[in-house]
């Protein structure tokens, strides 16, 4: 199982960016995709997660500036995100589970600064 995280970068607060995460070796449609976040000193938390039945859950902190979907033909998870802030600055990451094992993609750095 192999997960690509891509999208991130340098915006300013109030700023969008949208990651993909392209999955391989899995059957992805059958999976619940997610995305979490670690900041320096701290522990990886949360974002958002995707069952194969398209619910969707987020954590109280990116409700309502999120959206996480997932395109089933391109094996792909994204993360929309509106309205940055500068704490919403991390590594993020994608993750899966599959055959009772956790799988991590490589990550992609999101700064929001002025």
């Amino acid at each position: 199982v192999q997960l690509q995280a891509s999208g991130g970068g340098l915006v300013q607060p109030g700023g969008s960016l949208r990651l993909s995460c392209k999955s391989a070796g899995l059957n992805f449609r059958l999976n619940t995709m997610g995305w979490y976040r670690q900041s320096p000193g701290k522990q990886r938390e949360f974002v958002a997660n995707i069952t194969s039945g398209h619910i969707t859950n987020y954590a109280d902190s990116v409700k309502g500036r999120f959206t996480i979907s997932r395109d089933n033909v391109r094996n792909t998870v994204y993360l929309q995100m509106n309205d940055l802030k500068p704490e919403d600055t991390a590594v993020y990451y994608c993750k899966t589970v599959y055959k009772y094992r956790d799988y991590w993609g490589q990550g992609t750095q999101v700064t929001v600064s002025s």
